[in-house]
């Protein structure tokens, strides 16, 4: 237990006062000027901060951003203390290169345990059981949906499927028929995965009849992959949340199935690149985040690196402030003879038009060549692969621009494409370069 004493329930009351208070009514400007004070006093403590002076609004608009690659080649010179007084150590999967250490005081996962359970209250129910399917190892992923289930008195346990020697796919399959899950944490390449494995066996109807929410998180989730997953499991599949191991959780999901930025938690701003612009209204850019109850290492203004469109039209929940959406990672993107290609335009088109249960593009190192492989549903029929490619290829040159050099379906892809919790890149595990894509 974390909460060992009056000053840890003092500061998890705090916490859920402030959450409480967000949900009905977006922070103030007073409010973000006292929180980033307080988060740059704790910054100007680290070597990398040590510098930047007093706080103000001036500043902090002058503070240089803090690229990724920085804290990723240097990550110690931003934290303050010793590694003694963490609760918590992690470290990121390494996804876009190095790993970067990352200790958590009791503070960092109180407040961030807390923020993200009363966004989630509105959509998991009371009654609900939940199975985790992410990993429990290094990551903090698997830790935060278990702080959440904690708190809010859900029944839970970790099934990591990928965990040799003690979670595989038959134990996996045994632990579910006696928890009956209702609610089902996942990746949706491990989801994915699940989903293959169920229906080869022919038990995909009985186990997932117990199922009414699909909760995909740890990577990017596109609107077309969550139709075909919900499709299957004849549940909701929302888009959970969004963040780092660096930053905690932005954004939440709610009713409605959008994804709501925790304002509360987090100072936002946008970049094209050139200019650095707080929170608009409406706009798209890369996400530059202040997270505002960092103590282990805080954080100024640190560029994510993701590419974002930022919209505040009233969502259907009623929740207050501005929702996002995450359009992957700037440096996931690919081009083929000039064409730009992301991850959500292709799968839109993948799990829009086919029944494939996964995919694999193939492409060469000039870029000049590329190829698409569709991995076979479970009982699919080969008898309607041929208008599939068909409709892929249409899809793909009418919105994309791009001719495949090939579109081919195979009966099964490599594990990687697979195996994701919260270590998915798109570039590193549904990419392939090759010499030679024919």
């Amino acid at each position: 237990m974390l909460i060992r004493d009056e000053a840890g329930l003092r500061l998890l009351r705090q916490a859920q006062e402030e959450a409480l208070r967000a949900r009905r009514h977006p922070p103030t400007e007073d409010f973000h000027t006292r929180k980033l004070s307080e988060v740059w006093a704790r910054a100007a403590k680290s070597q990398a901060f040590r510098d930047i002076g007093a706080f103000s609004w001036d500043s902090f608009e002058r503070l240089p951003l803090t690229p990724k690659d920085r804290l990723k080649q240097d990550p110690w010179s931003f934290a303050v203390g010793e590694l003694a007084e963490a609760a918590k150590y992690y470290e990121t999967t390494g996804t876009s290169g190095r790993v970067t250490p990352t200790p958590r005081h009791l503070e960092d996962i109180v407040w961030n345990t807390v923020s993200v359970a009363e966004a989630w209250r509105s959509v998991l129910s009371a009654e609900d059981r939940v199975a985790i399917l992410l990993p429990s190892d290094i990551v903090p992923v698997a830790d935060l949906i278990v702080g959440v289930c904690e708190y809010l008195g859900l029944p839970h346990t970790r099934m990591y499927p990928f965990a040799t020697g003690i979670s595989d796919w038959d134990r996996l399959s045994g632990l579910w028929s006696t928890l009956r899950p209702t609610t089902v944490f996942a990746a949706p390449g491990v989801l994915m995965q699940l989903t293959r494995l169920l229906a080869q066996r022919g038990t995909l109807p009985g186990l997932s009849a117990c199922v009414d929410r699909l909760m995909l998180l740890g990577e990017v989730s596109t609107p077309a992959l969550r139709t075909r997953l919900g499709t299957w499991w004849d549940a909701t599949a929302y888009d959970v949340s969004y963040g780092s191991t660096e930053t905690g959780t932005l954004a939440a999901t709610c009713p409605a199935g959008s994804l709501h930025l925790l304002t509360h938690a987090h100072y936002f701003e946008l970049t094209d690149g050139e200019r650095v612009t707080p929170l608009p209204a409406d706009g798209t850019g890369r996400l530059v985040v202040t997270p505002l109850n960092l103590h282990a290492r805080p954080l100024l203004r640190l560029d994510t690196g993701d590419e974002v469109e930022v919209s505040s039209d009233r969502c259907d929940c009623a929740t207050p402030g501005s929702t996002v959406v995450v359009r992957g990672r700037s440096g996931d993107g690919l081009r083929v003879r000039g064409v730009g290609l992301a991850i959500h335009d292709v799968e839109e088109i993948v799990y829009g038009l086919t029944t494939a249960t996964g995919y694999l593009v193939e492409i060469d190192e000039a870029g000049t060549r590329a190829r698409i492989l569709l991995e076979r549903a479970p009982g699919s029929d080969r008898a309607d692969e041929t208008a599939a490619v068909e409709a892929v290829r249409r899809a793909s040159r009418d919105r994309l621009g791009l001719a495949w050099d090939g579109i081919a379906f195979l009966n099964a892809l490599p594990s990687t494409t697979k195996s994701g919790g919260s270590q998915k890149s798109w570039k590193r595990t549904n990419v392939r370069v090759v010499e030679s894509a024919r």
